[in-house]
């Protein structure tokens, strides 16, 4: 049964990235109340306007079920969640068009100067956790577990036009041709699995199968019996009947992990590697001064709405690290402590520096 943020949403189309490590994501375990029902929030008095969300369909589907829940508590609010990719969700932020951006990775240099040109203040605020998965069609049998090694073969620049069967990311694959589908250059998660699997953001074979809209490349590897794709934990575990996901070694021989599917408890103890990430929210800080800004986000990172990130299929962070995060909306610390740090960074110890 598919979780229930995707019965409601199904229709709709929907660090450099920080890898979790072991220690840090136990640190960041979700405690009891992630299983609690979402805050009944009372209405606040005369709360009014619109909140205008853009950016990454990863993070779509936590901030539209954290959107849905705010708004039956406050009717006369309305928030609307665009899905433009993070990278585009910047540029619409950064030139003022919306309070807030959802983003799968850190802001890049080039974004914050742009923010910056334009006068935009923003308060970075980690969110939730996600296992980028890789996926293939159910009638693929052979390729149900990868090595990050042939991983990057298929997806380095170098294999574009020349790695274009099974048989050359191992001999005994069938001699079928690999069709690729991957999130478009706009995506916070293209640019977190090139980093991670790659070794460089943004360095892709460009011979494959982009979009923005995470349901079309379901759709593609669904359809498509030789076809492989990635992106985050929550559209495959709503379509996990049509796809399958592939376990992945990252070759280090000393944790002993080996092959390890993608999940909310290989992410929390630490040995879904590299593919592990966590999700921002950024918010324009002058429009905190909007009090209907200020309680969505306030909402957003209420501990006692845990249960919607789960819902929506990712996994929540521990009430320390949200007391955290609390901390920076409510001191409305601006700049980026994550920006420009690369994969493998412990999460609580960045914020800890705020």
């Amino acid at each position: 049964m598919l979780p229930k943020f995707f019965r409601r949403y199904k229709p709709l189309a929907f660090f450099t990235i920080v890898m979790i490590t072991a220690i840090g994501i136990k640190a960041c375990a979700p405690t009891e109340q992630a299983a609690q029902s979402p805050t009944a929030t009372s209405p606040a008095e005369n709360l009014q306007g619109d909140v205008v969300i853009d950016g990454s369909s990863t993070v779509f589907p936590i901030t539209e079920a954290m959107a849905e829940e705010f708004q039956r508590a406050n009717p006369d609010v309305r928030v609307t969640v665009g899905t433009s990719g993070t990278g585009g969700g910047f540029q619409k932020f950064c030139a003022g068009e919306t309070a807030i951006v959802n983003a799968s990775r850190p802001i890049a240099a080039a974004e914050k100067e742009l923010c910056q040109n334009g006068g935009i203040n923003f308060v970075e605020l980690p969110v939730a956790f996600d296992a980028l998965t890789v996926v293939v069609n159910p009638e693929n049998d052979w390729a149900r577990e990868l090595t990050t090694a042939e991983l990057r073969k298929m997806w380095e620049p170098a294999a574009q036009g020349r790695i274009t069967n099974w048989n050359q990311i191992r001999p005994d694959f069938p001699d079928a041709p690999l069709a690729l589908f991957g999130p478009g250059t706009d995506s916070g998660t293209f640019d977190y699995f090139t980093e991670a699997i790659n070794g460089e953001e943004g360095a892709s074979r460009g011979d494959f199968t982009a979009s923005e809209d995470d349901n079309v490349l379901v759709q593609g590897v669904a359809g498509n019996r030789n076809a492989l794709g990635y992106f985050g934990l929550a559209y495959y575990e709503a379509n996990s009947d049509r796809l399958e996901r592939v376990a992945i070694d990252d070759g280090d021989d000393s944790n002993g992990a080996g092959f390890v599917l993608p999940s909310p408890e290989t992410v929390l103890d630490g040995t879904y590697q590299p593919l592990a990430r966590p999700l921002f929210i950024y918010v324009n800080s002058q429009k905190l001064d909007r009090p209907e800004v200020q309680a969505f986000v306030d909402f957003y990172l209420d501990p006692a709405n845990q249960s919607l990130i789960s819902d929506a299929g990712y996994i929540a962070m521990s009430e320390p690290v949200y007391q955290k995060v609390q901390a920076r909306l409510a001191e409305r610390k601006t700049g980026s402590l994550f920006e420009g740090i690369a994969v493998g960074v412990n999460l609580e110890q960045v914020l800890a520096r705020q």
